[in-house]
């Protein structure tokens, strides 16, 4: 299906909430999917066409994300550190990485689950990267829950007052909403390209010996 293409709307009037939260659900998982798009096009159904009911939308798209990306949790918790450790080398991943990436998790585990759905990469990776780094579920579930209302509400609500304007809305409120989340993504980038040989270091000071998976309940 080419989204690009005006079929959002085709997808939303024949499976309605069911297309919200079923996009919402599958890019949680991984899968590069227009979960966003599609949370703001029936939205503005909703408040221009009144075929939807916003509040149904809100929570179908909360409701995809925070499923999709527990499933993804436990994705990254049974097989993800296996698959890095394996394949990790094919996308430049050293064991050196894998651990710098442990130890940035074990300390902004919690920021990265909750920012992460304002930002279209993160969404789709953050609960496999949670699971893959053994964050606590408890902790994980809280923030990802936060996460995924206040996402849903953000644009939802957005989009439905501001209707027809949703294509003037959409860069102020991505700006907006997820700029503190691009701020914290660009400066751990930087920080960890500049100090990347410093924070190497500090990974190994804190998880000594050969790379092993982080003991469960620890990160975040």
């Amino acid at each position: 299906m080419d989204f690009a293409h005006g079929e959002l709307p085709h997808l939303i009037s024949t499976y309605g909430y069911g297309a919200v939260g079923g996009l919402a659900a599958l890019e949680g998982i991984g899968v590069p999917l227009p979960a966003e798009a599609t949370l703001i096009a029936a939205s503005v159904i909703a408040g221009t066409a009144h075929s939807l009911n916003i509040w149904l939308v809100v929570a179908a798209a909360a409701g995809g994300a925070i499923f999709g990306e527990s499933i993804g949790f436990w994705i990254g918790r049974e097989i993800g550190y296996r698959l890095l450790v394996r394949y990790g080398r094919y996308v430049w991943l050293s064991e050196r990485r894998i651990k710098l990436g442990q130890y940035l998790f074990l300390r902004h585990g919690r920021e990265v689950v909750l920012f992460g759905h304002f930002l279209g990469v993160l969404r789709a990776l953050a609960g496999l990267l949670a699971g893959t780094n053994c964050m606590r579920w408890t902790r994980f579930l809280a923030y990802n829950a936060a996460g995924g209302t206040v996402w849903a509400a953000a644009f939802g609500l957005g989009a439905y007052f501001l209707g027809k304007e949703v294509d003037r809305l959409a860069k102020p409120l991505g700006i907006g909403v997820g700029a503190a989340a691009a701020i914290v993504t660009i400066a751990a980038a930087f920080l960890v390209h500049r100090h990347g040989t410093e924070l190497e270091g500090k990974a190994e000071a804190a998880l000594p010996g050969p790379l092993r998976p982080i003991r469960r309940g620890k990160a975040g």
